[in-house]
């Protein structure tokens, strides 16, 4: 994508549509409120306008407005507590330990949820010690009320006039991480590219890309409008949607041996063409995205087929010249053309007049979303020490109310009180690796923004330049806040001084204040990630590493079950396939933050992190059979192909239970099935699917291998 169209792609982006909608938010209230000559309204009035627009995270319009209406009703709530109960030191403590506890224990039910519970902490923090009289109670509580239904009749007014334009950006986001997973792709077939290198980045990849896809289902199959609707433009996002994720599954399957194809291939130029193929189709990919963003018609920029057709051609020629028969680049090349096919379909969809989908289809996407908002047995099942985010909520309330009491004992500042609490509900984050990389995050943008506030107070005396450059940084900060925290608080920083000049404050002076008492919530919030009811990822990664086993267990079962000759639906193979993803996405999370734990928590880093690129491996190649299992002839698998699956199976039986040696109902073995009779093991598709078989049985020994060398290093600890 050219650098002009990832500029405007921004622009159009839901990241800069979050940011603007919350920036008329807060900013037209204070505008209005200013020219009336009631400055201080304005601001309460946006902060209610503010607070609720940070909990409205993207997703189907039934959660979005459920979840505003929720965390107005919980902020109204709390800040009569909040104010109720100030004037007793004791009182508040304990009101913060327990709102502390109840708002992050929010995070079980799901991150829409965590956002509201930690907007409900915002609130009572900006509360804390402010008195008020019941009248100016009552004002102060209308005035949040206000900003806050003028959030929401903004949202949903744009939601009601645009009703597909949310699904639309994300789905375009969806189509970038895709590109840049096949751009990476591409690099296994550099032969100056370090392999291990790439599977790292190719597994943190993988994560954004199932992060954005979850997104997609929640807001498209949520969405009874975009189910239901008979309008071309929900069912055209739809089939695009199905059509990524099925060209995301043929990318992973494009996986082979890459080192032995480098050493037999490098001299032959063929694996550079390959390189550039892959290259071209995630730039047609990104000329996808940017057209759904900008809602214009995307339009072929590369005649890829021509391309396939004159590296098949050369390769022929290599094969007549060396007598050889490259039957794993054929492969290659027969998958690349199923993507580029489905990137064909999705350019004609653009072209037709009715898009029709199968009703069956349609009825099963309900499917692929979770459709539990609210679980209060999983609320309770969380009330344990072995629960990460119940460790957590005890670490954020004793924190924020000790930190309260001390600070109100050694006569702390009110506003210092109050940053330094800010700081620490910001940065304090369920596992050490994130509270410290929030940390530094923080520090680092509060001492930039600091400096870049004081240069604007100094340097520009008029108030109307100042309160543009105000709402030029809010709405930065806002649009960058999900995507890049660090730039988000070096905007978010200033705009806070120039916000604090319009009351006659000493900016200067504060702007010093702010950046200790920064530094000094980061310090503690720090220390208490580490020294109460720490979450270290090494003692939570067996759930994930058996979680992902079992995944990708019943994922390739379903091969077994379609050789026996069962019909398999293709709802439950994508339900399968789809716990894969996310399995894998989890674990890839797991290990990035265990490389951020304190070096003596990372003894078993090296085991991890092979069985993270191992799963990825073993991951691609059972794709890549299933996708041959699924649009092949039977005929090419034969009673030794059976032998051999069986054998994968059982090394992923022996790792789960070497994991967990409990029964688990979801845990379903497979049964044997009768010897294959019609079977062709002579043909080029039978020779390749055994040879990866017999590879896919080593990766899942090597699995129990590190599986086992793991948990002996986690029972010697």
């Amino acid at each position: 994508m050219k650098k002009s169209e990832e500029i405007s792609s921004f622009f159009y982006s839901q990241y800069f549509g979050e940011g603007l909608r919350i920036t008329l938010g807060a900013i037209i209230p204070v505008i209005v409120c200013a020219l009336l000559g009631e400055f201080t309204t304005g601001t309460l009035v946006s902060l209610g306008a503010l607070v609720v627009g940070m909990s409205d995270t993207p997703g189907a319009p039934t959660h979005r407005r459920a979840g505003v209406v929720l965390c107005t009703v919980l902020c109204v709530l709390t800040i009569v507590v909040t104010v109720l109960l100030n004037s007793s030191l004791i009182a508040m403590t304990i009101t913060i330990a327990t709102l502390g506890f109840l708002y992050s224990m929010f995070a079980v039910f799901n991150a829409r949820a965590s956002t509201i519970g930690t907007m409900c902490l915002l609130i009572m923090l900006i509360n804390v010690d402010d008195m008020y009289t019941l009248q100016e109670e009552l004002t102060y509580l209308s005035y949040f009320i206000i900003g806050a239904l003028w959030y929401i009749i903004i949202s949903f007014s744009i939601t009601y006039v645009r009703p597909y334009r949310l699904a639309q950006q994300e789905l375009s986001e969806t189509i970038i991480q895709v590109a840049d997973y096949i751009r990476l792709k591409a690099n296994f077939y550099d032969i100056k590219s370090d392999l291990d290198k790439n599977y790292d980045k190719l597994i943190e990849k993988q994560i954004e890309v199932n992060a954005h896809q979850e997104n997609v289902r929640d807001i498209l199959f949520h969405s009874k409008r975009s189910i239901k609707d008979t309008t071309k433009k929900g069912r055209f996002l739809t089939l695009i949607f199905t059509d990524i994720v099925d060209l995301f599954e043929q990318s992973m399957a494009t996986h082979y041996d890459y080192t032995a194809i480098r050493d037999k291939y490098a001299s032959s130029g063929l694996l550079e063409k390959i390189k550039l193929i892959l290259r071209k189709v995630s730039y047609e990919l990104d000329n996808i995205s940017y057209r759904l963003h900008a809602e214009k018609l995307p339009r072929q920029r590369h005649d890829l087929n021509k391309e396939i057709d004159e590296l098949r051609a050369a390769l022929e020629v290599y094969d007549k010249e060396n007598g050889t028969n490259s039957i794993a680049l054929k492969k290659i090349i027969v998958n690349i053309r199923t993507i580029v096919n489905l990137i064909l379909q999705i350019y004609n969809y653009c072209q037709l007049k009715k898009i029709d989908i199968e009703k069956e289809e349609m009825a099963h996407t309900q499917k692929f979303v979770k459709t539990d908002i609210i679980n209060w047995q999983r609320f309770r099942d969380n009330l344990s020490l072995n629960s990460s985010i119940f460790r957590h909520a005890l670490r954020m309330s004793v924190t924020l109310s000790m930190t309260y009491l001390i600070l109100n004992l050694i006569d702390f500042s009110e506003f210092g009180i109050y940053w330094v609490l800010l700081t620490i509900l910001v940065i304090l984050k369920p596992g050490y690796g994130l509270t410290k990389e929030r940390n530094l995050q923080r520090i680092i943008g509060t001492i930039i923004g600091g400096v870049i506030g004081a240069l604007v107070l100094m340097l520009i005396p008029d108030m109307t330049a100042r309160f543009i450059i105000l709402v030029i940084f809010f709405l930065i900060a806002y649009s960058l806040f999900r995507i890049n925290y660090i730039i988000a608080v070096i905007f978010m920083t200033p705009y806070v001084l120039i916000l604090l000049s319009f009351t006659g404050a000493n900016t200067l002076e504060i702007a010093k204040e702010r950046v200790i008492d920064t530094l000094l919530g980061g310090i503690i919030a720090f220390v208490s990630s580490y020294v109460i009811f720490p979450n270290w990822e090494s003692l939570q990664i067996k759930k994930n590493m058996r979680e992902l086993l079992i995944a990708n267990y019943q994922y390739l079962a379903q091969a077994i079950n379609i050789l026996s000759g069962q019909k398999i639906a293709i709802t439950d193979y994508k339900l399968a396939r789809k716990e894969v993803y996310i399995a894998s996405a989890n674990m890839g999370s797991t290990f990035q933050r265990l490389l951020t734990e304190p070096k003596w928590r990372q003894k078993i880093t090296k085991e991890v992190n092979r069985f993270v690129i191992l799963n990825h491996i073993f991951s691609s190649y059972s794709t890549t059979l299933m996708t041959q299992l699924k649009e092949a002839d039977t005929t090419n698998f034969n009673n030794e192909d059976v032998r051999l699956f069986y054998k994968a199976l059982q090394n992923l039986e022996k790792a789960v239970y070497t994991l967990d040696d409990q029964e688990d109902n979801t845990f379903t073995l497979v049964k044997s099935i009768k010897d294959i009779i019609d079977c062709n093991p002579d043909s080029e598709d039978a020779i390749i699917i055994t040879e990866q078989l017999q590879f896919l049985v080593k990766i899942s020994a090597d699995l129990l291998k590190v599986t086992t060398e793991l948990v002996s290093k986690n029972q010697e600890e």
